[in-house]
């Protein structure tokens, strides 16, 4: 069952073009990645799936619903995670774990809260403010809230960036159980080593046009004797040779 459908998508900002006519679909229970340089159009993908800007052409489906036309019903599925997280620094993670529940519309015991942080790793936390928590206790707090209410569709931008590595591989299982719920979700990242790990399928996009799409290893398989993927590869050919031979080796800012 498809939960997203992006057809013919454009969205302008002025002059400027940030996406170009894409298209892809993500299915129930699958993990999307959506990759590309720095200024390729993936946060304004998001947006677009969140309603939070207006295409200029195309259609976006959450659920067989358009976005645009049943915003509030499209809003109640999305769960939303950024790359930075902004609770309230002096609140309590039982205070913030209580206060978003309720604007989610979800009523939840102090003892299913004390539950759900201890499934998380946060129990002993619990008397704690937000601005004490680890980097990655804050990421882990964070995809708990953007769960909270059960979504059907997962929107991580960047979760992991910043983390140490046993921050990222928790983070990583914890993803893994989510889509073994039978959710689905769509993530953006730079390290296509957690692409390659997480992801069912990818999406590279660059300059607001989608360049390719499928699993990863179809991806390296496909593009394994492209002249530009050769060229910047060191032994085998990886995910990111792939990336970095389709989307050029500049750094973008």
């Amino acid at each position: 069952m498809t939960v997203v459908d992006i057809s013919g998508l454009s969205v302008r900002f002025g002059t400027q073009l940030a996406v170009d006519g894409v298209s892809f679909q993500i299915n129930r229970g699958e993990i999307f990645g959506l990759l590309g340089p720095n200024g390729a159009g993936k946060t304004t993908t998001l947006s677009a799936i969140e309603g939070l800007v207006t295409p200029s052409a195309g259609t976006v489906r959450v659920d067989g619903l358009d976005v645009h036309e049943h915003p509030l019903e499209v809003k109640a599925r999305l769960g939303v995670q950024f790359q930075t997280t902004s609770f309230q620094e002096e609140l309590k993670i039982e205070q913030i774990a209580s206060l978003y529940g309720g604007l989610y519309g979800v009523r939840l015991t102090r003892e299913q809260i004390v539950a759900s942080l201890r499934d998380i790793g946060l129990q002993s936390e619990l008397g704690k403010r937000f601005r004490q928590l680890s980097g990655g206790q804050q990421q882990r707090l964070a995809l708990f809230i953007a769960t909270i209410h059960d979504p059907l569709l997962l929107l991580l931008d960047e979760p992991t960036a910043g983390l140490d590595p046993q921050s990222r591989r928790s983070l990583w299982n914890r993803i893994e159980k989510l889509r073994g719920a039978n959710k689905s979700i769509l993530l953006t990242t730079h390290s296509m080593e957690e692409a390659q790990a997480v992801c069912d399928r990818v999406a590279i996009i660059d300059h607001g046009k989608l360049l390719t799409v499928g699993t990863p290893s179809d991806l390296i398989a496909e593009h394994a004797k492209d002249p530009r993927v050769v060229a910047v590869a060191h032994g085998a050919v990886t995910l990111e040779d792939v990336f970095i031979g389709l989307t050029g080796s500049e750094i973008r800012d």
